[in-house]
């Protein structure tokens, strides 16, 4: 099993295959507009920039189970990363990460990652750092910020 083996929807409600970002470095993560660590979209935009011409990608699913921190529509959401953070990577439809409607990608990089099963994700902004070959290789709690993800992401971009 990968990443690839998972199909997500985009903002609009279509699903693509995860095959989409085969060979390329990603950073999965679940986020939120209105938390304490929303913060981290100007950092992850930095890193993002600094290394989307050598395949990283960011992937991010806005949650809104965490105390509701992510109100609003898809679109909504978007924009509001856009114009407060400047963002231009990838953001997906909004999913449950924890629970009975958890999405099954992030049930996957809950276990994945070393979390026993059934395990929760403890908050927005959970990090999953996936290689070349879909197999994740870690994660990080919600407080990591993204400036502290640079090292293992150019060594995952040099493999």
């Amino acid at each position: 099993m990968s990443v690839y083996n998972y199909s997500v929807k985009t903002m609009d409600g279509k699903e693509i295959s995860m095959e989409k970002f085969q060979g390329k470095v990603l950073l999965i993560l679940n986020s939120a507009t209105h938390c304490g660590f929303t913060i981290q979209y100007t950092g992850l935009q930095e890193l993002y920039s600094k290394y989307k011409d050598e395949g990283f990608e960011i992937l991010d699913f806005p949650c809104n189970q965490f105390s509701e921190q992510a109100p609003g529509s898809n679109e909504e959401i978007h924009e509001f990363c856009v114009k407060n953070y400047g963002i231009t990577f990838e953001q997906f439809s909004k999913i449950d990460v924890n629970g009975a409607n958890a999405d099954p990608l992030f049930a996957y990089l809950r276990h994945a990652t070393g979390k026993v099963p059934g395990a929760e994700i403890t908050w927005n902004f959970a990090k999953f750092l996936i290689g070349k070959d879909g197999l994740p290789v870690k994660q990080f709690a919600p407080p990591t910020q993204p400036k502290d993800l640079e090292q293992e992401i150019i060594s995952e971009l040099k493999k």
